[in-house]
């Protein structure tokens, strides 16, 4: 083995007498203080190589194959994320309202309205809506200029982590972890969705990038750029950004090369360009009259504090989440948000969409550590382990035990940590074959790959039944392979490896095929085919109660064209166009199975409320979780109607619950008012504020159905639940109905009195 002075990033000679098979980290064995890496300035005299060849070309210290090889992990990921890429229309429409709105008003733009006319907010803050509307700005709304940026994010996020990994250990250290990223099922889900989660996972993996770069030589810059990365994913997601701040503080503090004084005045540094990147909206949201800007959406008093704190915050820890629809179980227990415990990323809720390659990133998390138990404290190795495991761990933990809102997209954030800790700890271990333990424990993570591998997709039983035996023995081949790999020729080594390889990686690959083939819409996805992640079930071999990506608790429900309680069939569009409803992913609402009771599988489920109907009609709120999560059909005769005089109008019309009035925003284009917010629970706007902009003429048409009204929300929320129904009761009771197909007007403008 070489030294880190010999061959900072390069390999050294292999165990086995050559170089052909090192991938290049640096031995453990050599303790010396970081470096940064080489570069070869060009010899005196020598022309500068034009710009493409030098792109293509990379470091002139890297072999020839690398930089290619690293191109076309880029291209391959941009191909497969695009791929069908229209199938999922308007995704998310909640977001893709706001998206739409900031593309007509720039005040929209800023606050993160849900309509141009500035009503509400969405319930996150806007910054992962900006690139989303600044591109339906340049080219014109659909389900392509929304998505894109989204795509964007995922390549790019993919690029920054193989750039993590290329500079302290070696290409094929990043080529892995990319790789693996890329192949992730829930990346490819949310990387081609309309949520934060994407922008997250991008800033995220940027904010690790930058605390090790401050950790190979101390330099202050790099940790005020983590700083600025994590208070710019701040705005996309509030406080989930800060989730990885504990151990990459604990591991700058303890690890950096400087003194101690200076390490501490580094972070506060750092603390500071985070509150700055951050805080800067926050302060003027804040302090700008509320008057005069739109509702905080998710919020009980119109403060974005009480919304980051609250609803967004510790209320998704212990489930105390006023305006919700109820927290989760805390302790092992199981809630309407799935189950929780030591297990959670295991189970048949979310294991197929993240834990593929989970149980060999936690060896080789473990590995590492001990392979650098003697080294110094300044060992960038150990530091980038615990960089990277730490994030790992800590979020893991943090949603295993979440007791309030989870669905299963949001393990997209730990897709970067595990591909990450896979690329670090083969490459190491592979570097030091020659030891029996190391061999062995690189053997043993493909063994438990390969056998965590069948046992996910055994609980898809009909899908590629083929599948999971070709992953459990070639794992068992290759990892077997890997024990005597020092001892092989070169060509039987390389076997190893490749079957190793591929055998961790085809399950999550088929998952991640059949992601991308399949459009996604609505409010809960989830990644694979269908029966992959069974919200509310128990752990095992064949999954367990509950509908694949449903609404919490719903049934085990399996098929298309499922319906909410308002009997408006959610269902997804063909190429070029945006599905109006959910696939994979809508239900009844908490504890009703779908088509009254029991277990059904096939076409045409139905499920909703209890009550079904309208607010003010017999019912909890109209939608039911049909109206909640997906929204509403849009006919064209109800699209007609609105668009009638809709510009002498402030609002086109209003409607209860954000997934409903986004539905027929973007059918019109034409704002939409969504009375309460995404759960309708909000307090916006109150009766007298509403009878003041009907009796003023700024809302045309008021839309029966809809969210969930309020009521079912931890905490307090019976203020809520008063001001949307009592809202609803003197629509009806006062203004002349108008019924379109099977949707229910109100004309503002017809009073029955």
């Amino acid at each position: 083995m070489t030294t880190q002075s010999d061959t900072s990033h390069q390999g050294g000679a292999s165990p086995s007498g050559g170089a052909e098979l090192s991938w290049g980290p640096p031995s453990s064995t050599a303790l010396q203080e970081p470096v940064a890496p080489p570069t070869a300035a060009p010899r005196s005299g020598e022309p500068k190589q034009p710009f493409f060849h030098r792109v293509w070309r990379g470091r002139p210290e890297d072999p020839r194959w690398v930089r290619p090889a690293f191109l076309a992990l880029l291209v391959a990921t941009g191909l497969l994320y695009l791929y069908n890429l229209s199938a999922s229309g308007y995704a998310n429409s909640f977001y893709s309202a706001a998206v739409q709105a900031g593309s007509q008003s720039w005040k929209a733009l800023f606050f993160g309205s849900l309509d141009s006319a500035n009503a509400i907010t969405v319930d996150k803050p806007p910054a992962s809506l900006w690139p989303m509307a600044l591109s339906v700005r340049i080219f014109g709304l659909s389900s392509w200029a929304i998505l894109v940026p989204e795509v964007l994010m995922g390549v790019a996020t993919v690029g920054v982590l193989y750039g993590a990994l290329r500079r302290r250990f070696s290409p094929a250290a990043g080529l892995i972890a990319g790789a693996v990223l890329a192949l992730t099922p829930v990346a490819a889900l949310m990387f081609r969705f309309n949520n934060p989660d994407a922008m997250l996972a991008l800033l995220m993996t940027v904010t690790i990038y930058c605390v090790v770069r401050a950790l190979e030589d101390g330099r202050t810059k790099w940790l005020v750029w983590a700083g600025v990365a994590v208070g710019f994913a701040f705005l996309a997601k509030t406080l989930q950004a800060f989730l990885i701040l504990p151990p990459l503080a604990v591991v700058y503090a303890v690890c950096a090369p400087v003194q101690l004084r200076k390490r501490f005045a580094q972070l506060g540094l750092s603390a500071v360009a985070m509150v700055v990147a951050g805080g800067w909206w926050v302060a003027i949201v804040e302090l700008w009259p509320a008057s005069s800007r739109p509702y905080i959406g998710g919020s009980q008093n119109n403060s974005f504090l009480e919304l980051t704190f609250g609803y967004n915050g510790l209320g998704r820890i212990n489930g105390d989440e006023t305006g919700s629809v109820g927290g989760g179980g805390g302790g092992g227990g199981t809630g309407q948000w799935g189950e929780t415990g030591w297990n959670r990323m295991f189970n048949s809720e979310i294991g197929s969409q993240i834990a593929w390659l989970l149980p060999a990133a936690l060896i080789l998390f473990v590995a590492g550590i001990v392979l650098t138990r003697k080294a110094r404290r300044t060992d960038l190795t150990r530091s980038s382990f615990l960089a990277w495991g730490g994030a790992l761990l800590m979020t893991a933990i943090i949603f295993s035990y979440m007791a309030g809102i989870f669905h299963q997209y949001y393990t997209v954030a730990l897709a970067p940590y595990i591909a990450a800790v896979v690329g670090m700890g083969a490459t190491v271990l592979w570097e030091e074959r020659s030891k029996v333990w190391a061999s062995l424990t690189l053997a043993g993570a493909v063994t438990a790959t390969a056998a965590w591998g069948y046992v996910l997709l055994n609980r898809t039983p009909t899908y590629l039944p083929w599948l999971k035996w070709l992953v459990l023995i070639g794992g068992l081949v290759g990892a077997l392979g890997l024990i005597f790999a020092a001892r092989l020729g070169r060509q039987l080594a390389l076997a190893a490896v490749g079957l190793s390889f591929v055998a961790s990686v085809a399950g999550p690959t088929a998952y991640t095929l059949s992601t991308v083939n399949t459009g996604h819409t609505g409010s809960i996805v989830t990644a694979g085919p269908a029966g992959a992640s069974m919200m509310g079930g128990r752990g095992g071999p064949g999954g367990g109660g509950g509908m694949r990506g449903g609404f919490p608790g719903g049934g085990n429900t399996q098929g298309q064209n499922q319906q909410g309680g308002n009997g408006t069939t959610q269902q997804g569009g063909g190429m070029g166009q945006p599905p109006t409803g959910g696939t994979g992913g809508t239900g009844g609402f908490p504890g009703q199975n779908q088509q009254g009771n029991g277990t059904t599988q096939g076409q045409n489920q139905q499920g909703g409320m209890p009550g079904g109907g309208a607010m003010g009609e017999g019912g909890m709120g109209g939608g039911g979780a049909g109206g909640l999560l997906n929204g509403a059909t849009v006919s064209s005769a109800a699209k007609k109607l609105l668009e009638t005089n809709a510009d002498d109008y402030t609002w086109a019309a209003a409607a209860i619950g954000s997934q409903n009035s986004a539905s027929y925003q973007l059918a019109t284009g034409k704002p939409v008012m969504a009375i309460g917010g995404f759960n309708g629970t909000d307090p916006s706007p109150t009766l007298a504020q509403f009878k003041k902009y009907v009796t003023d003429g700024k809302i045309h048409y008021f839309i029966s159905g809809g969210g969930m009204g309020g009521g079912m929300g931890g905490g307090n929320s019976s203020s809520t639940t008063s001001t949307s129904s009592q809202i609803s009761s003197w629509v009806t009771a006062n203004f002349k109905k108008v019924t379109v197909g099977s949707a229910t007007f109100y004309d503002l403008t017809q009073p029955t009195k």
